[in-house]
Order: structure tokens, then sequence, then C-alpha cells
């Protein structure tokens, strides 16, 4: 192959690696965004996640002990 060939075969590499990086992004911030969206529905309905969060790492704890 010859220099030139190997110099656009990496730099396509590199757009479409961009392109999806940037695709990543967007999907991870979508996430993020319906994750802070059922935290604030939860809450306005009085579930209390640390609450649970630490029951349920003392529940752990306790089995870990107990195994």
């Amino acid at each position: 192959m010859e220099k030139s060939e190997e110099i656009g075969y990496h730099k396509g590499a590199l757009a479409t690696l961009s392109k999806e990086h940037q695709e990543l992004l967007r999907l991870l911030q979508i996430t993020e965004q319906l994750i802070k969206a059922h935290l604030t529905a939860l809450k306005e309905l009085g579930v209390d996640l640390e609450e649970e969060a630490r029951k349920s790492q003392d529940k752990s704890n306790l089995d870990d002990r107990t195994a």
C-alpha cells in the first residue's frame, strides 16, 4: 500500500471514529437527562433514594459477613 493510501485510510478511520464519539456523547447526554427526570419524579413522589441506597448497602454488608 502506498503512503498516500495509508494516510487516506487513517484519516478516514479518524473521521468515522470522531463521528461515532460524538454520537456516543449525544446518547450519554440523553440518558443523563432521562435519569434526572426519573430521579426528580421519584423525589416528588416522596421516595428517598439515598435512604434506599443506604439500606441496600447495609443489607449487602450484612450478607457479606454471614457468607
